[in-house]
């Protein structure tokens, strides 16, 4: 049996610690490289000037996609319990007298009355699941940010209540203040205004109305 040069097989050996030594430090390289590419934006912070914002004096920046507090326009709603079924929580309830659907002359919903439709946010995780499912689009992720109250009853929004005072979306204790920020003051006045807008279709939505049968043949 032929015996192998003592130089060939430390040649072999060297070549292979050469091989993992390079891969070692190659891992190593790129540990480093994708830790400083996912901390990018991380370390750019990191460097920048700290900005103190004063809030409640300064607005607060909310992002195109903030998810705030709902606003829901018990004016196109079915009742359907879509978006119930669709949150994790079990936070959404609602209650109506009748079938619904959308009047598509009108472009809101007729039929039973809409007699509840509350959120539970001392569960709410803000997901934004609700939203999606919905078929008129009626529920939707508000820019209202804070609505801190002193007791966790507090936290429990009945929406028909809302509509009933010409708003679609809760409005923290504080902004309901008499002196306000400009900011806070703007916010206010705009969701006032906007449910002063549709305030009468807003409680027509809670009283049973009544719906004509489609026409044979008319596609409804």
């Amino acid at each position: 049996m032929a015996r192998v040069p003592v130089d060939w097989a430390l040649t072999a050996v060297q070549a292979t610690m050469g091989q993992a030594m390079r891969a070692y430090f190659r891992n190593v390289y790129l540990a480093i490289k994708t830790i400083l590419i996912g901390l990018r934006i991380t370390l750019s912070y990191c460097f920048a000037r700290t900005i103190t914002v004063q809030y409640p004096d300064v607005a607060p920046t909310l992002q195109p996609r903030f998810r705030g507090f709902h606003y829901y326009e018990i004016e196109k709603c079915i009742g359907c319990e879509m978006c119930a079924k669709a949150c994790p929580v079990d936070c959404i309830s609602m209650s109506k007298t009748g079938p619904r659907r959308i009047d598509k002359s009108a472009g809101v919903a007729v039929g039973g009355a809409m007699t509840s439709y509350a959120i539970d946010y001392s569960k709410c995780m803000f997901c934004a699941l609700c939203t999606y499912p919905c078929p008129t689009k009626c529920i939707h992720m508000g820019s209202v940010h804070d609505m801190s109250a002193f007791e966790r009853d507090s936290m429990l929004v009945e929406f028909t209540e809302l509509a009933r005072q010409g708003l679609q979306t809760p409005l923290s204790l504080w902004m309901q203040k008499a002196h306000l920020p400009a900011w806070a003051r703007k916010a206010r006045d705009e969701w006032i205004e906007r449910g002063r807008g549709r305030h009468q279709l807003m409680l027509q939505a809670m009283q049973d109305q009544r719906v004509d049968k489609p026409v044979a043949g008319s596609g409804e």
